[in-house]
Protein backbone atom coordinates (compact mmCIF):
# COMPACT_ATOMS: atom_id res chain seq x y z
CA UNK A 1 0.00 0.00 0.00
CA UNK A 2 1.56 3.07 -0.97
CA UNK A 3 1.23 5.44 2.21
CA UNK A 4 -0.13 9.21 1.51
CA UNK A 5 1.78 12.34 2.70
CA UNK A 6 2.46 11.98 6.46
CA UNK A 7 0.90 15.56 7.00
CA UNK A 8 -2.37 13.52 6.26
CA UNK A 9 -2.52 11.59 9.56
CA UNK A 10 -4.88 12.98 11.73
CA UNK A 11 -6.36 15.04 9.05
CA UNK A 12 -10.49 14.03 8.63
CA UNK A 13 -12.90 14.32 5.42
CA UNK A 14 -14.97 17.33 6.79
CA UNK A 15 -18.33 16.77 7.74
CA UNK A 16 -21.21 18.64 6.48
CA UNK A 17 -24.43 18.72 7.76
CA UNK A 18 -26.69 15.71 7.72
CA UNK A 19 -27.98 15.38 4.30
CA UNK A 20 -31.56 15.18 3.79
CA UNK A 21 -31.67 12.72 1.68
CA UNK A 22 -29.59 10.44 3.92
CA UNK A 23 -31.93 11.27 6.72
CA UNK A 24 -35.43 10.63 4.83
CA UNK A 25 -33.46 6.92 3.86
CA UNK A 26 -32.05 6.36 7.79
CA UNK A 27 -35.95 7.33 9.59
CA UNK A 28 -38.14 6.91 6.49
CA UNK A 29 -39.55 10.46 6.84
CA UNK A 30 -41.06 12.38 3.77
CA UNK A 31 -40.55 15.80 5.22
CA UNK A 32 -37.52 16.63 6.46
CA UNK A 33 -36.64 20.13 7.92
CA UNK A 34 -32.77 21.24 7.38
CA UNK A 35 -31.38 23.51 9.90
CA UNK A 36 -27.80 22.89 10.14
CA UNK A 37 -25.90 24.46 7.02
CA UNK A 38 -26.51 28.40 7.24
CA UNK A 39 -27.85 27.98 3.78
CA UNK A 40 -30.37 31.13 2.59
CA UNK A 41 -33.45 29.77 3.42
CA UNK A 42 -35.51 33.03 1.18
CA UNK A 43 -33.40 31.61 -1.47
CA UNK A 44 -31.71 34.10 -4.19
CA UNK A 45 -32.56 36.67 -6.66
CA UNK A 46 -35.29 36.06 -9.22
CA UNK A 47 -32.53 38.04 -11.30
CA UNK A 48 -30.27 35.30 -11.08
CA UNK A 49 -32.50 32.61 -13.29
CA UNK A 50 -32.17 34.54 -16.13
CA UNK A 51 -28.71 35.42 -15.94
CA UNK A 52 -27.67 31.47 -15.46
CA UNK A 53 -29.88 30.43 -18.28
CA UNK A 54 -28.31 32.80 -20.75
CA UNK A 55 -25.15 31.57 -19.61
CA UNK A 56 -26.42 28.07 -20.44
CA UNK A 57 -25.57 28.73 -24.09
CA UNK A 58 -21.92 29.45 -23.51
CA UNK A 59 -21.36 25.64 -21.35
CA UNK A 60 -18.95 24.21 -24.01
CA UNK A 61 -16.77 27.09 -23.53
CA UNK A 62 -14.48 27.36 -20.84
CA UNK A 63 -15.14 30.29 -18.28
CA UNK A 64 -12.47 33.65 -18.08
CA UNK A 65 -9.97 32.24 -15.43
CA UNK A 66 -10.18 35.54 -13.15
CA UNK A 67 -13.91 36.63 -13.69
CA UNK A 68 -12.48 39.70 -14.78
CA UNK A 69 -16.18 41.49 -15.62
CA UNK A 70 -17.42 40.56 -11.84
CA UNK A 71 -14.24 41.95 -10.21
CA UNK A 72 -15.01 45.27 -12.13
CA UNK A 73 -18.49 45.28 -11.41
CA UNK A 74 -18.36 44.02 -7.33
CA UNK A 75 -14.93 46.33 -7.10
CA UNK A 76 -17.63 49.55 -8.37
CA UNK A 77 -19.42 48.38 -5.73
CA UNK A 78 -17.09 48.27 -2.99
CA UNK A 79 -15.47 51.05 -3.62
CA UNK A 80 -11.51 48.60 -4.55
CA UNK A 81 -9.27 48.47 -7.00
CA UNK A 82 -10.23 45.06 -9.70
CA UNK A 83 -6.68 44.04 -9.24
CA UNK A 84 -7.16 43.61 -5.04
CA UNK A 85 -9.74 41.11 -5.84
CA UNK A 86 -9.65 37.08 -6.21
CA UNK A 87 -12.52 34.70 -6.73
CA UNK A 88 -12.36 31.11 -5.47
CA UNK A 89 -15.00 28.48 -5.48
CA UNK A 90 -16.33 29.31 -2.44
CA UNK A 91 -13.98 31.30 0.02
CA UNK A 92 -12.89 28.21 1.32
CA UNK A 93 -10.72 27.54 -1.86
CA UNK A 94 -9.04 31.46 -1.08
CA UNK A 95 -8.27 29.76 2.30
CA UNK A 96 -6.40 26.61 0.37
CA UNK A 97 -4.63 29.12 -1.87
CA UNK A 98 -3.58 31.42 1.10
CA UNK A 99 -1.52 28.47 2.99
CA UNK A 100 -0.45 27.17 -0.13
CA UNK A 101 1.19 29.81 -1.13
CA UNK A 102 2.25 30.94 1.92
CA UNK A 103 3.02 28.03 4.33
CA UNK A 104 6.30 26.30 4.93
CA UNK A 105 6.97 23.04 7.00
CA UNK A 106 6.64 24.13 10.20
CA UNK A 107 4.98 27.75 9.81
CA UNK A 108 2.57 28.33 12.78
CA UNK A 109 -0.83 29.98 11.90
CA UNK A 110 -2.58 31.50 14.81
CA UNK A 111 -6.32 31.18 15.34
CA UNK A 112 -9.35 30.96 17.50
CA UNK A 113 -10.22 27.25 19.32
CA UNK A 114 -13.41 27.17 17.94
CA UNK A 115 -13.54 28.53 14.47
CA UNK A 116 -14.36 27.77 10.86
CA UNK A 117 -12.19 24.08 10.82
CA UNK A 118 -11.17 24.57 7.52
CA UNK A 119 -8.21 26.96 8.81
CA UNK A 120 -6.51 24.08 10.67
CA UNK A 121 -6.84 21.79 7.88
CA UNK A 122 -5.37 23.56 5.58
CA UNK A 123 -2.35 24.57 7.48
CA UNK A 124 -2.19 21.17 8.48
CA UNK A 125 -1.44 19.69 4.75
CA UNK A 126 0.92 22.17 4.36
CA UNK A 127 3.01 20.92 6.94
CA UNK A 128 2.41 24.09 9.03
CA UNK A 129 1.52 24.59 13.06
CA UNK A 130 -1.89 25.69 13.73
CA UNK A 131 -1.59 27.58 17.19
CA UNK A 132 -5.17 27.64 18.64
CA UNK A 133 -5.86 30.43 21.21
CA UNK A 134 -8.83 29.64 23.32
CA UNK A 135 -12.12 31.41 23.25
CA UNK A 136 -13.62 33.99 26.23
CA UNK A 137 -17.61 33.14 25.86
CA UNK A 138 -17.46 32.40 22.34
CA UNK A 139 -15.37 35.03 20.93
CA UNK A 140 -11.94 35.21 19.70
CA UNK A 141 -9.64 36.38 22.71
CA UNK A 142 -7.52 38.57 20.47
CA UNK A 143 -5.00 39.97 23.31
CA UNK A 144 -3.95 35.94 23.78
CA UNK A 145 -4.03 35.46 20.13
CA UNK A 146 -1.46 38.64 19.94
CA UNK A 147 0.78 36.99 22.45
CA UNK A 148 1.06 33.87 20.46
CA UNK A 149 2.68 35.86 17.13
CA UNK A 150 5.84 35.18 17.31
CA UNK A 151 8.56 34.86 14.35
CA UNK A 152 7.66 31.67 13.25
CA UNK A 153 3.98 33.45 12.26
CA UNK A 154 2.91 33.10 9.45
CA UNK A 155 -0.61 33.77 8.82
CA UNK A 156 -3.57 34.87 11.73
CA UNK A 157 -7.07 33.62 10.96
CA UNK A 158 -10.08 35.78 12.41
CA UNK A 159 -13.38 34.92 11.91
CA UNK A 160 -15.77 37.91 12.43
CA UNK A 161 -18.50 36.86 12.68
CA UNK A 162 -17.52 33.63 13.91
CA UNK A 163 -18.57 30.48 12.54
CA UNK A 164 -20.01 28.74 14.59
CA UNK A 165 -20.51 30.68 17.57
CA UNK A 166 -22.13 33.93 15.81
CA UNK A 167 -20.42 36.44 17.94
CA UNK A 168 -18.18 39.74 16.61
CA UNK A 169 -14.55 41.27 18.19
CA UNK A 170 -15.74 44.61 18.47
CA UNK A 171 -14.71 47.71 16.31
CA UNK A 172 -12.36 49.17 18.80
CA UNK A 173 -10.43 45.33 19.87
CA UNK A 174 -10.21 44.83 16.08
CA UNK A 175 -9.05 47.88 15.23
CA UNK A 176 -6.22 47.67 17.83
CA UNK A 177 -5.25 44.46 16.89
CA UNK A 178 -4.86 44.98 13.54
CA UNK A 179 -2.35 48.04 14.08
CA UNK A 180 -0.06 45.39 16.37
CA UNK A 181 -0.16 42.00 13.52
CA UNK A 182 3.47 42.58 12.55
CA UNK A 183 3.85 43.32 8.65
CA UNK A 184 5.20 40.42 8.11
CA UNK A 185 2.33 38.11 9.28
CA UNK A 186 -0.18 37.98 6.97
CA UNK A 187 -4.04 38.77 9.05
CA UNK A 188 -6.73 37.23 7.49
CA UNK A 189 -10.16 38.31 8.66
CA UNK A 190 -12.88 35.95 6.95
CA UNK A 191 -16.55 38.31 6.75
CA UNK A 192 -18.31 35.12 5.23
CA UNK A 193 -21.70 36.69 7.24
CA UNK A 194 -21.01 40.29 6.50
CA UNK A 195 -24.07 41.31 5.29
CA UNK A 196 -25.96 40.10 8.18
CA UNK A 197 -24.38 42.03 10.64
CA UNK A 198 -26.48 45.29 12.62
CA UNK A 199 -24.22 45.88 15.42
CA UNK A 200 -23.33 49.55 15.40
CA UNK A 201 -20.07 47.91 17.11
CA UNK A 202 -18.77 45.91 14.30
CA UNK A 203 -15.80 47.26 12.36
CA UNK A 204 -15.66 48.45 9.01
CA UNK A 205 -12.49 46.88 7.53
CA UNK A 206 -12.61 47.99 3.86
CA UNK A 207 -11.36 51.41 4.52
CA UNK A 208 -7.90 49.78 6.54
CA UNK A 209 -6.95 47.70 3.33
CA UNK A 210 -4.69 50.23 2.10
CA UNK A 211 -3.20 51.00 5.23
CA UNK A 212 -1.98 47.40 6.02
CA UNK A 213 -1.18 45.68 3.06
CA UNK A 214 -0.99 42.44 5.15
CA UNK A 215 -4.23 42.35 5.79
CA UNK A 216 -6.50 40.25 3.90
CA UNK A 217 -10.67 40.05 3.42
CA UNK A 218 -12.79 37.09 2.68
CA UNK A 219 -16.30 37.09 1.73
CA UNK A 220 -19.01 34.82 -0.23
CA UNK A 221 -22.01 34.79 -2.25
CA UNK A 222 -22.93 31.12 -0.39
CA UNK A 223 -24.38 32.58 2.77
CA UNK A 224 -26.94 36.21 2.29
CA UNK A 225 -26.82 36.07 -1.91
CA UNK A 226 -27.98 31.75 -1.69
CA UNK A 227 -25.25 31.22 -3.92
CA UNK A 228 -24.19 27.86 -1.66
CA UNK A 229 -24.11 25.49 -4.69
CA UNK A 230 -22.73 27.23 -7.39
CA UNK A 231 -19.61 27.65 -5.09
CA UNK A 232 -18.68 31.26 -5.40
CA UNK A 233 -16.50 33.17 -2.82
CA UNK A 234 -13.88 36.31 -3.17
CA UNK A 235 -11.43 37.94 -1.10
CA UNK A 236 -10.01 41.46 -0.99
CA UNK A 237 -6.07 41.65 -0.76
CA UNK A 238 -3.19 43.91 -2.16
CA UNK A 239 -2.31 43.18 -5.94
CA UNK A 240 1.08 41.46 -4.97
CA UNK A 241 -0.65 38.92 -2.68
CA UNK A 242 -3.68 38.29 -5.79
CA UNK A 243 -0.86 37.99 -7.83
CA UNK A 244 1.08 35.03 -5.58
CA UNK A 245 -2.23 33.40 -5.42
CA UNK A 246 -2.90 33.33 -9.10
CA UNK A 247 0.32 31.46 -9.23
CA UNK A 248 -1.79 28.34 -7.73
CA UNK A 249 -4.59 28.71 -8.13
CA UNK A 250 -6.73 26.16 -10.98
CA UNK A 251 -7.33 28.00 -14.14
CA UNK A 252 -11.18 27.54 -14.22
CA UNK A 253 -12.10 27.71 -10.89
CA UNK A 254 -14.89 29.60 -10.97
CA UNK A 255 -17.53 28.51 -13.34
CA UNK A 256 -19.84 30.55 -15.76
CA UNK A 257 -23.24 29.72 -13.99
CA UNK A 258 -21.41 30.77 -10.61
CA UNK A 259 -20.00 34.27 -11.50
CA UNK A 260 -22.75 35.02 -13.95
CA UNK A 261 -25.52 34.40 -10.85
CA UNK A 262 -23.02 36.68 -8.75
CA UNK A 263 -23.28 39.11 -10.88
CA UNK A 264 -26.74 39.27 -11.00
CA UNK A 265 -26.83 38.97 -7.39
CA UNK A 266 -25.86 42.40 -7.20
CA UNK A 267 -27.99 43.75 -9.34
CA UNK A 268 -30.88 43.14 -6.31
CA UNK A 269 -30.70 45.20 -3.54
CA UNK A 270 -34.39 44.80 -2.89
CA UNK A 271 -33.42 41.08 -2.02
CA UNK A 272 -30.74 41.57 0.29
CA UNK A 273 -32.69 44.11 2.17
CA UNK A 274 -35.42 41.80 2.19
CA UNK A 275 -33.38 38.73 3.63
CA UNK A 276 -31.64 40.89 6.33
CA UNK A 277 -35.02 41.93 7.74
CA UNK A 278 -36.26 38.56 7.19
CA UNK A 279 -33.12 36.87 9.17
CA UNK A 280 -33.57 39.69 12.05
CA UNK A 281 -37.34 38.58 12.80
CA UNK A 282 -36.36 34.93 12.97
CA UNK A 283 -33.66 35.61 15.12
CA UNK A 284 -35.60 37.46 17.05
CA UNK A 285 -38.15 34.21 17.34
CA UNK A 286 -35.62 32.29 17.91
CA UNK A 287 -34.17 34.41 20.94
CA UNK A 288 -37.23 34.57 22.31
CA UNK A 289 -38.11 30.74 22.36
CA UNK A 290 -34.69 30.04 24.16
CA UNK A 291 -35.53 32.60 27.09
CA UNK A 292 -39.37 31.39 26.95
CA UNK A 293 -37.57 27.71 27.87
CA UNK A 294 -34.70 29.51 30.20
CA UNK A 295 -31.89 28.34 27.35
CA UNK A 296 -28.49 30.35 27.17
CA UNK A 297 -26.95 31.30 24.08
CA UNK A 298 -24.44 32.97 22.28
CA UNK A 299 -25.48 36.79 20.97
CA UNK A 300 -25.16 36.14 17.12
CA UNK A 301 -24.54 38.65 14.37
CA UNK A 302 -25.25 35.90 11.71
CA UNK A 303 -28.13 33.69 10.13
CA UNK A 304 -27.43 30.98 12.68
CA UNK A 305 -27.55 30.68 16.28
CA UNK A 306 -25.42 28.62 19.10
CA UNK A 307 -28.01 27.45 21.89
CA UNK A 308 -27.13 25.84 24.82
CA UNK A 309 -29.41 22.84 25.40
CA UNK A 310 -27.76 22.29 29.41
CA UNK A 311 -27.21 18.61 28.47
CA UNK A 312 -25.03 16.72 26.00
CA UNK A 313 -25.74 18.17 22.56
CA UNK A 314 -25.82 15.03 20.48
CA UNK A 315 -29.11 13.40 22.50
CA UNK A 316 -31.07 16.57 21.71
CA UNK A 317 -29.58 16.31 17.90
CA UNK A 318 -30.90 12.62 17.55
CA UNK A 319 -34.30 13.71 19.39
CA UNK A 320 -34.43 16.38 16.34
CA UNK A 321 -33.07 13.66 13.67
CA UNK A 322 -36.56 12.10 15.19
CA UNK A 323 -38.66 14.52 14.51
CA UNK A 324 -37.34 15.30 10.84
CA UNK A 325 -35.10 18.07 11.86
CA UNK A 326 -31.25 18.97 10.81
CA UNK A 327 -29.22 20.82 13.10
CA UNK A 328 -25.56 20.85 14.14
CA UNK A 329 -24.38 19.37 17.40
CA UNK A 330 -22.06 21.30 19.61
CA UNK A 331 -19.86 18.39 20.35
CA UNK A 332 -18.47 18.98 16.59
CA UNK A 333 -17.16 22.10 16.96
CA UNK A 334 -15.93 22.03 20.77
CA UNK A 335 -19.36 23.04 22.65
CA UNK A 336 -20.84 19.35 24.04
CA UNK A 337 -23.77 21.18 25.14
CA UNK A 338 -24.92 23.63 22.51
CA UNK A 339 -26.39 22.92 18.84
CA UNK A 340 -25.75 25.04 16.16
CA UNK A 341 -28.97 26.16 14.34
CA UNK A 342 -29.92 27.90 11.10
CA UNK A 343 -32.48 30.58 11.13
CA UNK A 344 -35.14 29.60 9.35
CA UNK A 345 -38.54 30.67 7.48
CA UNK A 346 -40.88 31.65 10.16
CA UNK A 347 -42.65 27.86 10.60
CA UNK A 348 -39.52 26.12 10.09
CA UNK A 349 -38.05 28.02 13.13
CA UNK A 350 -41.75 27.06 15.19
CA UNK A 351 -40.94 23.48 14.12
CA UNK A 352 -37.80 23.78 15.68
CA UNK A 353 -38.65 25.24 18.90
CA UNK A 354 -41.51 22.50 19.45
CA UNK A 355 -39.29 19.99 18.90
CA UNK A 356 -36.85 21.62 20.94
CA UNK A 357 -39.42 22.08 23.54
CA UNK A 358 -40.69 18.79 23.08
CA UNK A 359 -37.71 16.83 23.76
CA UNK A 360 -36.15 19.03 26.80
CA UNK A 361 -39.75 19.78 28.46
CA UNK A 362 -41.67 16.64 27.54
CA UNK A 363 -44.48 16.84 30.09
CA UNK A 364 -45.04 20.96 29.93
CA UNK A 365 -45.49 20.06 26.06
CA UNK A 366 -47.67 17.45 26.77
CA UNK A 367 -50.08 19.11 28.52
CA UNK A 368 -50.38 22.05 25.92
CA UNK A 369 -50.86 19.82 23.29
Amino acid sequence: MISPRPQLNGISMYSPGKPIEELKREKGLTKILKMASNENPFGYSSLVDQAVQKEMTELTRYPETTSPALGVKLANRLDVKPDQLIFGNGSDEIIRLLTRSYINEGDEVVMASVTFPRYKTNVLIEGGEPVEVEMVDGTHDLTSMLREITHKTKLVFVCNPNNPTGTIVKEEQLERFIEQVPPHVLLVIDEAYYEYVDSDEYLETLPLLEKYPNMIILRTFSKIYGLAALRIGYGLMAPEIVQELLKVKDPFNVNRLAAAAASASLDDDEFLHNTILKNQEGRTQLIKGFKEMGLSYFPTQTNFIMVDVGRPADEVFEGLLDKGVIVRPGHLMGYHSMLRVTIGLKEENEVFLDGLKAILHPRVSQSTE
